[in-house]
Protein backbone atom coordinates (compact mmCIF):
# COMPACT_ATOMS: atom_id res chain seq x y z
CA UNK A 1 0.00 0.00 0.00
CA UNK A 2 1.05 3.65 -0.97
CA UNK A 3 2.05 5.75 1.92
CA UNK A 4 -0.08 9.11 1.48
CA UNK A 5 2.43 12.10 0.50
CA UNK A 6 4.22 13.87 3.44
CA UNK A 7 3.14 17.91 3.62
CA UNK A 8 6.35 18.96 2.74
CA UNK A 9 6.04 17.04 -0.61
CA UNK A 10 2.34 18.20 -1.06
CA UNK A 11 3.12 21.38 -2.69
CA UNK A 12 5.47 19.75 -5.42
CA UNK A 13 4.04 18.23 -8.57
CA UNK A 14 5.74 15.08 -10.60
CA UNK A 15 9.28 15.44 -11.05
CA UNK A 16 10.11 17.13 -7.91
CA UNK A 17 9.32 20.31 -9.49
CA UNK A 18 7.38 23.04 -7.04
CA UNK A 19 3.78 23.60 -8.23
CA UNK A 20 3.11 27.31 -10.19
CA UNK A 21 1.30 29.56 -7.77
CA UNK A 22 -2.37 29.74 -9.21
CA UNK A 23 -2.45 33.30 -11.76
CA UNK A 24 -4.43 36.21 -11.04
CA UNK A 25 -6.76 37.53 -13.12
CA UNK A 26 -8.58 40.60 -13.86
CA UNK A 27 -8.74 43.73 -11.62
CA UNK A 28 -6.40 41.59 -8.82
CA UNK A 29 -3.19 41.90 -11.37
CA UNK A 30 -3.42 45.55 -11.34
CA UNK A 31 -2.62 45.51 -7.34
CA UNK A 32 -3.62 48.78 -5.82
CA UNK A 33 -3.83 50.89 -9.62
CA UNK A 34 -7.65 50.56 -9.54
CA UNK A 35 -7.74 52.59 -6.35
CA UNK A 36 -4.94 55.05 -7.10
CA UNK A 37 -5.89 55.51 -10.24
CA UNK A 38 -8.48 58.99 -9.91
CA UNK A 39 -5.62 60.21 -7.86
CA UNK A 40 -2.83 60.05 -10.15
CA UNK A 41 -5.32 61.28 -13.08
CA UNK A 42 -6.20 64.41 -10.99
CA UNK A 43 -2.78 65.26 -9.92
CA UNK A 44 -1.65 65.33 -13.40
CA UNK A 45 -4.67 67.37 -14.71
CA UNK A 46 -4.69 69.64 -11.79
CA UNK A 47 -0.62 69.71 -11.29
CA UNK A 48 1.04 68.28 -13.58
CA UNK A 49 -0.15 70.24 -16.69
CA UNK A 50 -1.03 73.39 -15.87
CA UNK A 51 2.87 73.40 -14.64
CA UNK A 52 3.98 72.12 -17.70
CA UNK A 53 1.89 74.79 -20.04
CA UNK A 54 3.16 77.90 -17.88
CA UNK A 55 6.47 76.48 -18.47
CA UNK A 56 5.72 76.14 -22.06
CA UNK A 57 4.20 79.80 -22.10
CA UNK A 58 7.07 81.24 -20.69
CA UNK A 59 9.06 80.38 -24.05
CA UNK A 60 6.79 81.56 -26.03
CA UNK A 61 5.72 84.71 -27.93
CA UNK A 62 2.11 84.84 -27.67
CA UNK A 63 -0.06 88.30 -28.65
CA UNK A 64 -2.18 89.66 -26.04
CA UNK A 65 -5.17 88.40 -28.01
CA UNK A 66 -3.78 85.07 -27.59
CA UNK A 67 -2.09 83.66 -30.68
CA UNK A 68 1.10 81.84 -30.47
CA UNK A 69 3.92 83.78 -32.88
CA UNK A 70 6.35 81.52 -32.37
CA UNK A 71 9.75 80.68 -29.74
CA UNK A 72 10.67 83.49 -27.93
CA UNK A 73 13.64 81.11 -26.11
CA UNK A 74 14.93 82.78 -22.67
CA UNK A 75 14.07 86.72 -24.04
CA UNK A 76 11.04 86.72 -21.95
CA UNK A 77 13.13 85.82 -18.49
CA UNK A 78 15.49 88.64 -19.46
CA UNK A 79 12.94 90.83 -20.24
CA UNK A 80 11.74 89.83 -16.84
CA UNK A 81 14.88 90.44 -15.15
CA UNK A 82 15.30 93.69 -16.34
CA UNK A 83 11.61 95.22 -15.23
CA UNK A 84 12.93 98.18 -12.76
CA UNK A 85 10.15 96.54 -10.00
CA UNK A 86 11.44 92.87 -10.45
CA UNK A 87 13.46 93.10 -7.16
CA UNK A 88 11.86 95.19 -4.85
CA UNK A 89 8.30 93.41 -6.10
CA UNK A 90 10.53 89.95 -5.21
CA UNK A 91 11.64 91.46 -1.70
CA UNK A 92 8.19 93.00 -0.65
CA UNK A 93 7.07 89.09 -1.13
CA UNK A 94 9.18 87.75 0.83
CA UNK A 95 8.62 90.03 3.75
CA UNK A 96 4.60 90.04 3.29
CA UNK A 97 4.94 85.98 3.52
CA UNK A 98 7.50 85.62 6.46
CA UNK A 99 5.53 88.66 8.25
CA UNK A 100 1.61 87.11 7.69
CA UNK A 101 2.83 83.37 8.30
CA UNK A 102 5.04 84.94 10.95
CA UNK A 103 2.11 86.57 13.39
CA UNK A 104 -0.86 84.47 12.42
CA UNK A 105 1.26 81.10 13.84
CA UNK A 106 1.94 83.19 17.01
CA UNK A 107 -1.88 84.43 17.61
CA UNK A 108 -2.94 81.20 16.61
CA UNK A 109 -0.69 79.08 18.47
CA UNK A 110 -1.98 81.54 21.59
CA UNK A 111 -5.92 80.84 20.73
CA UNK A 112 -5.57 77.33 20.28
CA UNK A 113 -4.10 77.43 24.07
CA UNK A 114 -7.21 79.62 25.12
CA UNK A 115 -9.96 77.24 23.64
CA UNK A 116 -8.61 74.47 24.82
CA UNK A 117 -9.28 75.04 28.32
CA UNK A 118 -12.52 75.00 29.54
CA UNK A 119 -14.35 78.31 30.73
CA UNK A 120 -18.03 79.81 30.29
CA UNK A 121 -18.47 80.37 26.45
CA UNK A 122 -16.03 78.30 24.87
CA UNK A 123 -18.28 76.92 22.03
CA UNK A 124 -19.61 80.02 21.57
CA UNK A 125 -16.49 81.84 20.77
CA UNK A 126 -14.88 78.35 19.21
CA UNK A 127 -17.76 79.33 16.29
CA UNK A 128 -17.26 83.34 16.35
CA UNK A 129 -13.59 82.17 15.40
CA UNK A 130 -15.32 80.34 11.87
CA UNK A 131 -16.23 83.73 10.64
CA UNK A 132 -14.12 85.10 8.85
CA UNK A 133 -12.92 81.84 7.55
CA UNK A 134 -16.53 81.60 6.47
CA UNK A 135 -16.65 84.32 4.68
CA UNK A 136 -15.27 84.94 0.94
CA UNK A 137 -11.80 86.35 1.49
CA UNK A 138 -12.62 89.01 -1.33
CA UNK A 139 -16.11 90.47 0.69
CA UNK A 140 -13.52 90.06 3.50
CA UNK A 141 -11.12 92.68 1.83
CA UNK A 142 -13.28 94.86 0.19
CA UNK A 143 -15.54 95.12 3.64
CA UNK A 144 -11.70 96.33 5.02
CA UNK A 145 -11.67 98.69 1.91
CA UNK A 146 -14.42 100.28 2.71
CA UNK A 147 -13.89 100.57 6.19
CA UNK A 148 -10.52 102.24 5.43
CA UNK A 149 -11.88 104.65 2.24
CA UNK A 150 -10.73 107.95 2.75
CA UNK A 151 -13.92 109.77 2.34
CA UNK A 152 -16.70 107.98 3.75
CA UNK A 153 -14.61 105.35 5.71
CA UNK A 154 -15.68 104.21 9.37
CA UNK A 155 -12.49 104.24 10.71
CA UNK A 156 -11.70 107.96 9.38
CA UNK A 157 -14.79 108.88 10.93
CA UNK A 158 -14.34 107.08 14.12
CA UNK A 159 -10.70 108.80 14.88
CA UNK A 160 -11.59 111.84 14.05
CA UNK A 161 -14.68 112.23 15.91
CA UNK A 162 -12.37 111.25 18.78
CA UNK A 163 -9.69 113.72 17.80
CA UNK A 164 -7.03 111.12 17.12
CA UNK A 165 -6.33 112.46 13.87
CA UNK A 166 -7.49 116.01 12.22
CA UNK A 167 -8.41 114.61 8.89
CA UNK A 168 -9.25 112.15 6.79
CA UNK A 169 -6.12 109.66 5.89
CA UNK A 170 -5.98 107.67 2.41
CA UNK A 171 -4.81 105.18 4.58
CA UNK A 172 -4.40 102.25 1.44
CA UNK A 173 -2.86 105.73 -0.94
CA UNK A 174 0.86 104.89 0.18
CA UNK A 175 2.53 101.29 1.17
CA UNK A 176 3.45 102.63 4.45
CA UNK A 177 0.08 102.48 5.32
CA UNK A 178 -0.99 100.02 2.79
CA UNK A 179 1.18 97.53 3.82
CA UNK A 180 0.25 96.95 7.53
CA UNK A 181 -3.23 97.02 6.79
CA UNK A 182 -3.11 94.34 3.49
CA UNK A 183 -1.14 91.94 6.55
CA UNK A 184 -3.58 92.85 8.84
CA UNK A 185 -6.68 91.24 6.84
CA UNK A 186 -4.05 88.92 5.29
CA UNK A 187 -3.75 87.51 9.28
CA UNK A 188 -7.41 88.13 10.11
CA UNK A 189 -8.48 85.16 7.23
CA UNK A 190 -5.72 82.95 7.90
CA UNK A 191 -6.52 82.45 12.03
CA UNK A 192 -8.93 80.49 11.95
CA UNK A 193 -7.51 76.87 9.63
CA UNK A 194 -4.25 77.64 12.00
CA UNK A 195 -6.15 77.88 15.23
CA UNK A 196 -8.07 75.02 14.59
CA UNK A 197 -5.40 73.17 13.28
CA UNK A 198 -3.16 73.69 16.08
CA UNK A 199 -6.19 73.03 18.58
CA UNK A 200 -6.72 69.78 17.05
CA UNK A 201 -3.00 68.97 17.88
CA UNK A 202 -3.75 69.49 21.15
CA UNK A 203 -6.27 67.46 21.72
CA UNK A 204 -4.56 64.58 20.68
CA UNK A 205 -2.23 64.64 23.46
CA UNK A 206 -2.69 62.49 26.25
CA UNK A 207 -3.75 64.14 29.90
CA UNK A 208 -1.61 61.39 30.78
CA UNK A 209 1.38 63.19 29.99
CA UNK A 210 0.35 66.31 31.50
CA UNK A 211 -0.01 64.26 34.73
CA UNK A 212 3.08 62.18 34.95
CA UNK A 213 4.84 65.23 35.03
CA UNK A 214 2.84 66.81 37.54
CA UNK A 215 4.09 64.52 39.61
CA UNK A 216 7.98 64.57 38.49
CA UNK A 217 7.51 68.35 39.68
CA UNK A 218 7.83 69.77 36.40
CA UNK A 219 6.46 73.88 36.51
CA UNK A 220 4.47 75.23 33.64
CA UNK A 221 6.71 76.11 31.51
CA UNK A 222 8.64 73.16 31.80
CA UNK A 223 5.60 71.30 30.61
CA UNK A 224 4.90 73.76 27.96
CA UNK A 225 8.39 73.40 26.75
CA UNK A 226 8.95 69.86 26.78
CA UNK A 227 6.00 68.58 26.59
CA UNK A 228 3.30 70.60 24.58
CA UNK A 229 5.59 72.07 22.19
CA UNK A 230 7.72 68.88 20.71
CA UNK A 231 3.92 66.94 20.64
CA UNK A 232 2.55 69.86 18.69
CA UNK A 233 5.20 69.87 16.02
CA UNK A 234 3.37 67.75 13.56
CA UNK A 235 0.33 69.86 13.40
CA UNK A 236 2.04 73.13 13.53
CA UNK A 237 4.41 71.97 10.48
CA UNK A 238 1.48 71.27 8.64
CA UNK A 239 -0.50 75.16 9.96
CA UNK A 240 3.30 77.01 8.74
CA UNK A 241 3.52 74.66 4.98
CA UNK A 242 -0.18 75.56 4.24
CA UNK A 243 -0.21 78.83 5.22
CA UNK A 244 3.53 79.75 3.44
CA UNK A 245 1.74 78.75 0.11
CA UNK A 246 -1.53 80.37 0.87
CA UNK A 247 -0.06 83.50 1.77
CA UNK A 248 2.60 83.40 -0.94
CA UNK A 249 0.07 82.46 -3.43
CA UNK A 250 -2.47 85.43 -1.99
CA UNK A 251 -4.13 87.61 -4.75
CA UNK A 252 -7.74 88.59 -3.25
CA UNK A 253 -6.33 90.63 -0.67
CA UNK A 254 -4.00 92.71 -2.34
CA UNK A 255 -5.87 93.23 -5.37
CA UNK A 256 -8.98 94.03 -4.17
CA UNK A 257 -7.72 96.37 -1.84
CA UNK A 258 -5.05 98.53 -3.38
CA UNK A 259 -4.38 96.70 -7.39
CA UNK A 260 -0.84 96.29 -6.41
CA UNK A 261 -0.66 100.28 -7.02
CA UNK A 262 0.46 102.38 -7.03
CA UNK A 263 2.44 101.50 -9.61
CA UNK A 264 3.75 97.96 -8.32
CA UNK A 265 4.70 99.54 -4.65
CA UNK A 266 1.75 97.21 -3.34
CA UNK A 267 2.48 94.09 -4.91
CA UNK A 268 3.65 90.97 -4.62
CA UNK A 269 5.03 88.10 -7.06
CA UNK A 270 1.35 87.27 -7.87
CA UNK A 271 -0.73 90.46 -8.69
CA UNK A 272 2.37 91.46 -10.52
CA UNK A 273 2.69 88.67 -12.41
CA UNK A 274 -1.48 89.26 -12.82
CA UNK A 275 -0.39 92.52 -14.14
CA UNK A 276 2.04 91.84 -16.71
CA UNK A 277 -0.09 89.90 -18.64
CA UNK A 278 -1.89 92.48 -19.72
CA UNK A 279 1.24 93.56 -22.13
CA UNK A 280 3.32 90.30 -22.15
CA UNK A 281 1.66 86.94 -21.93
CA UNK A 282 5.03 85.15 -22.18
CA UNK A 283 6.53 87.94 -19.62
CA UNK A 284 3.84 86.72 -17.30
CA UNK A 285 4.05 83.29 -17.75
CA UNK A 286 8.06 83.47 -16.90
CA UNK A 287 6.55 85.47 -13.83
CA UNK A 288 4.43 82.12 -13.10
CA UNK A 289 7.80 79.72 -13.18
CA UNK A 290 9.41 82.35 -10.71
CA UNK A 291 6.65 81.96 -8.57
CA UNK A 292 6.42 78.22 -8.58
CA UNK A 293 9.97 78.02 -7.99
CA UNK A 294 10.22 80.78 -4.85
CA UNK A 295 7.52 78.53 -3.45
CA UNK A 296 9.29 75.58 -3.47
CA UNK A 297 12.05 76.80 -2.14
CA UNK A 298 10.94 78.51 0.58
CA UNK A 299 9.03 75.23 1.51
CA UNK A 300 11.79 73.22 1.52
CA UNK A 301 13.99 75.53 3.28
CA UNK A 302 11.12 75.85 6.26
CA UNK A 303 10.92 72.17 6.27
CA UNK A 304 15.00 71.71 6.42
CA UNK A 305 15.21 74.43 9.16
CA UNK A 306 12.61 72.95 11.08
CA UNK A 307 13.63 69.33 10.08
CA UNK A 308 10.68 68.18 10.05
CA UNK A 309 11.40 64.31 9.62
CA UNK A 310 13.65 64.27 12.51
CA UNK A 311 12.10 61.77 15.34
CA UNK A 312 11.94 63.43 18.60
Amino acid sequence: MKAPPSPASRGRVRGGLPARPGRKSGLARLGPLPWIAPVVLLILGVVIWPVFELIRTSFLNISIAGVVRGSAGTDKFKKLFDETDFGHVLLWTVLWTVVVVGVTMLLSLGLAQLFNQRFPGRNVTRWALIAPWAASVLMTAIGFKWMLNSTAGVLNTVMIDLGIIDKSKDWLGTPGTAWPWMMFVAVFVSLPFTTYTLLAGLQTIPGEVYEAARIDGAGAWQTYRGITLPLLRPAFLVGVVINLINVFNSFPIIWSMTQGGPGSDTATSTVFMYKLKETDIGESGAMSVVNFAMVVVLVLIFLKVSRWNKED
